[in-house]
C-alpha cells in the first residue's frame, strides 16, 4: 500500500483510509453493523497495508466506535492510527466535551486517538466550540498523550475555513473534496487554504457517497475509453490522491468488492496523467448536464421531524436524473410512502444540519411535482 510522510515525523499514513460510516448493516432500517462483514472488511484492509481507520462519535448511530473496537483489538496498538472526532452539538453543557471523550476512548478500547477532530465544523458549531472552550481542553489531551494530533473536519465555506485555521493551531484538516465538489463547493478554494497554512489535508467524500462509482452512461463510457481495465470509481480515488497535499484519502468501503478495487488502485499508485485529466473533464461535463442533487447520503439531515426520508428521495431523484426511466423512478417514489417528499412541510430543520447546504424543501417539493407530471 502506498504511503505518505506525515511532515517531517517517523508516521507514515496510507494513503487510502477506511472510513467507518458506511460499514454493512446486520438488517434493512437499521444502522447496526453487521460485525462478521465488517470485520472482512477491516482485516482485508489491514493485511493489505491500510494503517487508518477514521470513525466518529455518531457514525452508525454510535456502533462504529464500538466496532472498531472490537474490530482492531486484535492488532497490535502501534501498527495502526486511528481518528475520531468531537461532536461539539451533543454537547449541553461545557463539562460534556470531556465526558465525550472518555466515552469515546473506552468505546474505541484505546488509551490515546492517533488523530482526533472537532467534528463537521461550520460557523455554528465553531462558536459553540469556543464557547465550550473544547480547543482548549482537546489540547490539554493532546500535551497529556491522550491524542497525538489535532485537527478538524469542516462543511462550510472557505470564509469560515480562512477564520478557523487563523483562530487556532492545528495538525491536520478534513475535507470533502472530489472532482465534482472541486467546483460546485469550492473544494479547490478550500485545498488551498489549508496548503496555504502548511495544514495536511484528509480527503473525505472522494467518491461523493457513491455516486461517482458510476455517472452517467456516456460518462462511463469516455472514462472507460480512456482507460479499460480501471473502474469508475478509481478515477475519484485517484483525483483526490494526485493532490500532494493529501495525506490520506478515505473511503466509505461497504463490502469486500469495493475494498479489494481500491487496494488495487492504491497498491500500486500513479497519479492522474494530463491526457487522463482532459478525459475525466470530458466525462464530467456529460454528467453535469444531468442536474444531479449534490447529495452524498451523510444522513447529517436525519430524522426528519415528519419521516422524510431525505437521502433516499434524492437517491431515487438522481437515479432518474441519469437514466430518465421514468417506471423506475416512480417505484421507488411510491415504496417510499409516507416517507416521501409529500410529507415534507418546510420546516427547515434538515437544511441546518446538510453539509452541502441543498435547499432540501425547495427540492422536496420539485420532485413531488415531477413525479406528479411523470403520472400524467
Amino acid at each position: 500500500m502506498f504511503k505518505r510522510q506525515y511532515k517531517d515525523t517517523e508516521v507514515f499514513t496510507s494513503l487510502l483510509g477506511l472510513g467507518m460510516m458506511r460499514l454493512p448493516k446486520a438488517k434493512e432500517g437499521s444502522e447496526e453493523i453487521d460485525r462478521q462483514k465488517a470485520q472482512e472488511i477491516v482485516d482485508y484492509a489491514y493485511s493489505h497495508g491500510i494503517n487508518y481507520f477514521d470513525t466518529a462519535y455518531r457514525y452508525h448511530a454510535g456502533d462504529s466506535e464500538i466496532f472498531v473496537g472490537e474490530a482492531l483489538k486484535k492488532y497490535p496498538r502501534e501498527s495502526f492510527y486511528l481518528a475520531s472526532k468531537m461532536p461539539i452539538w451533543e454537547a449541553k453543557v461545557p463539562e460534556d466535551v470531556e465526558k465525550i471523550f472518555n466515552e469515546q476512548l473506552e468505546r474505541c478500547k484505546v488509551d490515546y486517538f492517533d488523530f482526533y477532530l472537532c467534528h463537521s465544523q461550520n460557523k455554528e458549531n465553531f462558536a459553540k466550540l469556543q464557547e465550550f472552550h473544547a480547543y482548549e481542553f482537546l489540547s490539554k489531551m493532546k500535551e497529556e498523550g491522550k491524542i497525538r494530533r489535532l485537527g478538524f473536519s469542516f462543511h462550510d465555506t472557505p470564509e469560515v475555513l480562512r477564520q478557523i485555521v487563523e483562530t487556532y493551531s492545528w495538525d491536520f484538516a478534513q475535507i470533502q473534496l472530489n472532482y465534482l465538489d472541486w467546483e460546485m463547493q469550492d473544494a479547490k478554494s478550500q485545498y488551498e487554504i489549508l496548503t496555504e497554512h502548511g495544514i495536511p489535508v484528509i480527503v473525505m467524500e472522494p467518491v461523493r457517497g457513491g455516486a461517482l462509482a458510476s455517472l452517467c452512461q456516456r460518462s462511463d463510457e469516455i472514462l472507460k475509453e480512456a482507460c479499460p481495465d480501471k473502474s469508475i470509481a478509481s478515477w475519484a480515488i485517484r483525483y483526490a490522491a494526485s493532490l500532494p497535499n493529501v495525506q490520506v484519502v478515505l473511503s466509505g468501503m461497504s463490502n469486500l468488492e469495493q475494498i479489494q478495487d481500491n487496494v488495487a488502485t492504491m497498491a500500486e499508485f500513479e497519479p492522474l496523467s494530463e491526457k487522463e485529466r482532459e478525459a475525466l473533464e470530458q466525462a464530467l461535463e456529460e454528467y453535469r448536464k444531468n442536474h444531479l442533487v449534490p447529495c452524498t447520503g451523510c444522513r447529517y439531515c436525519m430524522d426528519c421531524p415528519f419521516g422524510v426520508d431525505i437521502p433516499a428521495v434524492f437517491k431515487a431523484y438522481n437515479r432518474y436524473a441519469i437514466g430518465k426511466w421514468a417506471e423506475g423512478f416512480l417505484k421507488a417514489y411510491d415504496e417510499l410512502g409516507e416517507a416521501g417528499p409529500e410529507s415534507c412541510r418546510a420546516c427547515g430543520a434538515c437544511m441546518r444540519q446538510c453539509p452541502q447546504k441543498i435547499q432540501i424543501p425547495d427540492r422536496m417539493k420539485s420532485i413531488a411535482e415531477l413525479a406528479a407530471s411523470l403520472r400524467k
